[in-house]
């Protein structure tokens, strides 16, 4: 993998968002986070020299090493994956954002091992495919994981995230990203601010884009299969 070569499937991804958003009548700013899951310190370094500073990790370790081997390279890191509650403390402070936050539980832990002067960044992830496999609280039950993180002083609500069905079915995927958009629309006629709908990967980020997303995660279609 080459600078250049990213940079190439950048531009086509680039393409592909826009047209979808015209299609969808939308003009928002969509945030590509780009996922280094399972690739070496060169894929981040690859994605920065191509413009894309937001780099997705799914697991905590993973993520810290590369951020030690790599210093200041001025990537704006998100944690992507499934948090576990006793890697909370290692996970705080170290990430822009932590996308997969689906438990009070987690939620609590987190807000306790923020530092008191600080805030850490939140979305809640959502089970909008209906799999019990996928991890995420029922849309049903997101409104109150909402609330909690919105009364503790040292988290930050920042909106929602979900992972559509492994389908190519694009009214299966767009279904599951209609709810979430849903949800938003609830959440704000309440009061809410939800600023970002994290949604859509290589496979149905275009499904994703016509919904409404404000952030995609993408990692195979910039950077090939992972290296492990």
């Amino acid at each position: 993998m080459t600078d250049g070569l990213v940079v190439e499937r950048l531009a086509r991804v680039r393409e592909r968002i826009a047209a979808a958003q015209e299609r969808a009548g939308l003009t928002h700013p969509v945030t590509i986070i780009a996922v280094t899951k399972g690739h070496g310190p060169e894929a981040v370094r690859s994605a920065v020299a191509a413009g894309l500073i937001d780099v997705g990790e799914n697991r905590v370790q993973e993520a810290l090493a590369k951020q030690e081997a790599l210093g200041q390279i001025g990537a704006r890191w998100h944690l992507i994956g499934s948090l576990q509650r006793n890697k909370a403390r290692q996970a705080v402070g170290r990430f822009v954002a932590i996308h997969s936050v689906d438990r009070a539980e987690l939620a609590e832990e987190l807000a306790r091992r923020v530092a008191p002067d600080q805030r850490q960044r939140v979305l809640v992830e959502v089970n909008c495919s209906g799999e019990a496999q996928k991890g995420g609280v029922d849309p049903d039950g997101a409104r109150a994981l909402v609330d909690l993180i919105l009364a503790r002083p040292t988290l930050e609500f920042g909106g929602l995230m979900t992972m559509a069905a492994l389908t190519d079915d694009e009214r299966i995927q767009r279904a599951a990203f209609a709810r979430l958009r849903a949800l938003k629309e609830t959440l704000e006629q309440s009061g809410i601010r939800v600023d970002d709908l994290s949604m859509g990967m290589s496979g149905d980020f275009e499904a994703a884009v016509t919904e409404g997303a404000t952030m995609v995660r993408l990692g195979t279609i910039l950077f090939g299969e992972r290296e492990r």
